[in-house]
């Protein structure tokens, strides 16, 4: 089975306006290989005009970074699922390793999220991953697999199957440092083999499985070589043009 193909970029909380809307031009205007998917993960301020700019451009699409558990009320600042879907946002980061250090955001706080972001009909990229002292400890599979059961695996096959899933190793997001390719192979394979304990095998291997942290130009075709990954989350990268072009090349 031929799985699709994802770069991603995050851009957190970056890029002023008039530089973010220049970004996604360029990213519209660019050479993208068959069977390649592009996302961009642009600030709430941002996603109406990313998602009008870009919305009859194949291949290329809007992502919220985050949406709230609610799906209404008196959260100030928060982003309801529902309001993504009346902009015709298509899809939604969910569970990034900052939104659950910063935000305490736990894997019962983000099977909520899951809920509520599939009622509204957005695909969900679903992030996990461990700390430094999680992967010394050699504990890295049980914590991902637990994130991974906790908040996603109440699920249907079917629903499950539409997922994106992001493995993003703590210790190599924004620090310089990215998991070896074998490192990165490893971690996606005992994902892929956890989700087909519980759902199947057919079902697993329909499911991308990205990888994230310290993804470049540089590192970008030998990571995405492996097997089983599907493709990255990118983080800095994505802000450069033509870096971000050569990362989507990477394919």
């Amino acid at each position: 089975m031929t799985r699709r193909k994802i770069a991603a970029g995050n851009w957190k909380m970056n890029m002023e306006f008039e530089e973010g809307m220049e970004l996604a031009r360029k990213v519209s205007h660019m050479d993208i290989p068959d069977g390649v998917e592009v996302i961009l993960g642009v600030p709430s301020l941002y996603l109406k005009p990313c998602v009008d700019m870009l919305l009859h451009v194949p291949k290329v699409h809007v992502s919220a970074q985050n949406c709230h558990q609610a799906k209404k009320g008196a959260y100030t600042g928060e982003i309801a699922a529902g309001m993504l879907e009346s902009i015709s946002c298509p899809k939604v980061i969910l569970g990034h390793s900052e939104r659950r250090a910063y935000f305490q955001e736990d894997n019962a706080m983000l099977a909520e999220k899951v809920d509520r972001a599939l009622e509204h009909g957005l695909e969900i990229i679903f992030c996990c991953g461990e700390s430094l002292d999680t992967r010394k400890a050699g504990e890295q599979n049980a914590f991902v697999t637990n994130q991974l059961k906790e908040s996603l695996f109440h699920l249907s096959a079917e629903v499950i199957s539409t997922l994106v899933i992001a493995y993003e190793p703590i210790w190599a997001i924004g620090t310089g440092e990215t998991a070896s390719p074998e490192q990165a192979q490893d971690m996606h394979a005992a994902i892929r083999s956890f989700i087909a304990e519980q759902y199947g095998q057919e079902i697993a291997e329909q499911i991308p499985i990205l990888y994230g942290g310290s993804v470049k130009a540089a590192n970008a075709q030998q990571i995405f070589g492996q097997s089983d990954v599907d493709g990255g989350l990118v983080g800095g990268a994505s802000l450069d043009a033509e870096q971000f072009q050569q990362i989507i090349q990477s394919f």
